[in-house]
């Protein structure tokens, strides 16, 4: 007898199916535990079904769930659906739509200037020279070169007699930024 007094699922429904968000099951697991429950997701590959305890959503409150591997289950009676609370509206959550937009904007511009910060086919010591450059003057890739204030250009192999273009001062303060670089690099990589 079932003690839940729903119906025994048949075996030959798919997992897929039988595990369909919204449904409502009395569960018994292998080790003895039982349960009535919501199905709140189900993930086939592992096999895990995770349920909502109790036979009402509870939207706004704490859940308990539990995340059950369902090749675990000896016993699951049908017991009904629930109403989804997306679905029928009961369910509210207050959205700042423009706070997300602006966070994804900021994300966004975020991201491109890392991209912009990257260099593409550069060694790892020619990117470390460009972020050493970068944290005290403006700085772009251009190919494989590194512009500097857009006038000098730091070509590779990114030694000191690589630095071309603008004026003494700033080529000499490009030229330094360089040598401590390289010393730092050579000290870090011993």
């Amino acid at each position: 007898m079932d003690p839940a007094g729903g119906a025994t699922v048949a075996n030959d429904i798919g997992e897929g199916e039988k595990f369909t968000v919204g449904n409502i099951y009395s569960v018994k697991v292998i080790t003895g535990d039982e349960f009535r429950g919501i199905v709140m997701a189900y993930d086939p590959i592992p096999n895990f079904v995770f349920f909502e305890e109790g036979s009402k959503p509870r939207a706004g409150h704490s859940k308990n769930t539990r995340m059950v591997n369902a090749n675990f289950i000896t016993g699951l009676s049908y017991l009904g659906k629930s109403e989804d609370p997306l679905v029928t509206g009961k369910f509210h959550v207050d959205i700042d739509l423009e706070g997300l937009r602006a966070k994804e904007a900021l994300a966004i511009r975020q991201a491109e200037a890392d991209a912009e910060r990257l260099g593409v086919g550069v060694t790892v010591e020619a990117q470390s020279i460009f972020d050493a450059l970068s944290k005290t003057l403006p700085v772009q890739w251009e190919n494989t070169d590194i512009l500097v204030m857009k006038e000098v250009r730091v070509r590779s192999p990114y030694l000191s007699d690589c630095v071309f273009g603008g004026t003494d001062a700033a080529n000499n303060r490009v030229k330094k930024v360089i040598e401590l670089e390289r010393r730092r690099l050579q000290l870090c990589g011993t």
